[in-house]
């Protein structure tokens, strides 16, 4: 018997987890539950996150959290508690398989049949961004190794324990070389561990356009935080609905899983909603704590329901469905055909599935790292860039002397062009004249020199070589 904390959450939430829960328990699911509030109701008691400690003692006691959707509201301040719990408890894969379900569901794509595999804590997510001038404000985009090392490691496992035969990895490598060129050049060093499997990458761009229109192509994606949470939600809807999809989110102890569809507050208590996603959550959960013959007897029989025409409004359509039912209606369906086998629709087969091995990080032997120069940010509201050009040039130390000004990226002095719009926004590169900065407190007399000259410094970059690689691109132009 295993405990799990359930939370029914908002909106159409609690009807579709009584729906899931009567099905998954049906079906024998050895499972003890544990019910927390999270959601609008306690947002509203005045805790910002949505949560209270002793729900929160109650997931780190159980470990696993099956959750329905839940309404943020507005203003306030508010924290998404999706966010919140996926980054406290490390929960680093999110894992969104897409099928068709053609002809039963409407899809111009009857052979999709794949899963997402997205980078869940860091990327732009961070969600770390500050406002630097009158005119610019910016995001970072954090990386890491131990990150990419996961969650890559995650996709490749998956694909073995669930006889999957390719896995593709989408970055935009092109542009952001040190970022996304992490993540890209981790995905080759671990491939090489895992001969068995088919390995390609995309540009995510052209990768995604290719997914849009011929999804069969594609096995398991492996991808960064933004382009995976954008890449799920196209994949599902092109296999036919967002609202059938289920995703989980797994991490070294911890695990939650849910549908990917809103709280739906205008259907609530209607007794309407499909539980299709919630469902399929709770079969990823079944299947991560080991009840794989439940998680399969459930999908087998929710994919019988499905072809016997047994459907919600949502996806009701007059001549492919028979029987428009309710939420309870559909889940006493899916019930009464625990044990069948769908016979059009390709049965899940969860047998083989073993555990995935989530090895913890270790890190690499420490870099030789080399000191170069500074990238020195200013908030200057001039628009002659040779006078700004002439200025910045007289900033010299012993050792550094201006290289180039860039604005939003482009190489604007020396040697810009006319044409080229600029903020007020600007990054003045200094570079080590003899290969390298011995002190920092070089860095801290540039800053100086310009504070003396007028300049509001806004930040500083320094900019280091990594076992002889420069760890920083170079300016666009240059």
């Amino acid at each position: 018997m295993r405990k799990i904390t359930i939370a029914k959450g908002d909106g159409i939430g609690p009807e579709i987890m009584d729906a899931t829960l009567k099905i998954i328990l049906a079906a024998g699911a050895k499972i003890e539950i544990e019910e927390i509030e999270v959601g609008e109701k306690v947002y509203l008691s005045g805790n910002t996150s949505g949560i209270s400690k002793s729900s929160w003692d109650s997931i780190l006691n159980t470990k696993v959290f099956l959750k329905a959707p839940i309404t943020t509201p507005q203003g306030g301040g508010y924290k998404s508690l999706n966010v919140t719990t996926r980054k406290m408890l490390g929960l680093f894969a999110n894992v969104r398989p897409c099928i068709s379900l053609h002809p039963f569901v409407k899809t111009k794509h009857p052979e999709l049949d794949m899963v997402i595999i997205r980078e869940n804590e860091e990327d732009l997510y961070a969600g770390i961004e500050h406002q630097q001038t009158d005119e610019v404000v910016q995001c970072l985009k954090l990386i890491s190794r131990p990150g990419c090392e996961k969650i890559i490691r995650y996709a490749f496992e998956y694909a073995k324990s669930y006889a999957r035969k390719k896995v593709t990895c989408f970055t935009k490598d092109n542009i952001m070389k040190q970022t996304d060129g992490l993540f890209h050049t981790i995905f080759d060093e671990i491939g090489q561990e895992y001969p068995e499997i088919e390995k390609e990458h995309w540009i995510v761009d052209i990768g995604a356009a290719k997914m849009a229109d011929t999804p069969e192509n594609f096995d398991v994606i492996v991808t960064l935080n933004l382009y995976g949470d954008i890449l799920s939600d196209v994949a599902a809807q092109i296999a036919g609905s967002v609202g059938l999809a289920g995703s989980a989110n797994i991490g070294e102890e911890f695990a939650m899983f849910e549908a990917i569809h809103g709280s739906a507050p205008r259907r609530a208590g209607q007794d309407l909603a499909n539980p299709s996603g919630l469902l399929q959550g709770a079969v990823l959960m079944l299947n991560h704590i080991g009840q794989n013959e439940v998680a399969e007897k459930i999908q087998n029989a929710w994919l019988k329901t499905l072809e016997d025409g047994v459907h919600t409004y949502d996806i009701f359509k007059e001549g492919t469905s028979k029987t428009k039912v309710s939420t309870s209606e559909f889940a006493e369906a899916i019930i009464k055909n625990l044990g069948k086998i769908p016979t059009t629709l390709k049965p899940a087969n969860y047998a083989n599935s073993k555990p995935i091995d989530l090895k913890p990080y270790k890190r690499k032997p420490a870099a030789t790292k080399v000191l170069k120069g500074v990238d020195v940010f200013l908030h200057w509201n001039g628009l002659n860039v040779d006078e700004l050009g002439e200025i910045i040039n007289t900033l010299k130390t012993e050792n550094l002397s201006l290289n180039m000004i860039s604005n939003r990226g482009i190489k604007v002095w020396p040697e810009g062009l006319k044409q080229t719009f600029c903020t007020d926004h600007w990054r003045c590169r200094f570079i080590a004249k003899n290969g390298s900065i011995p002190l920092s407190t070089e860095i801290i007399k540039i800053q100086d020199l310009a504070l003396q000259k007028g300049f509001d410094v806004i930040k500083t970059e320094n900019l280091y070589e990594f076992n002889g690689k420069a760890g920083y691109s170079l300016g666009q132009g240059q």
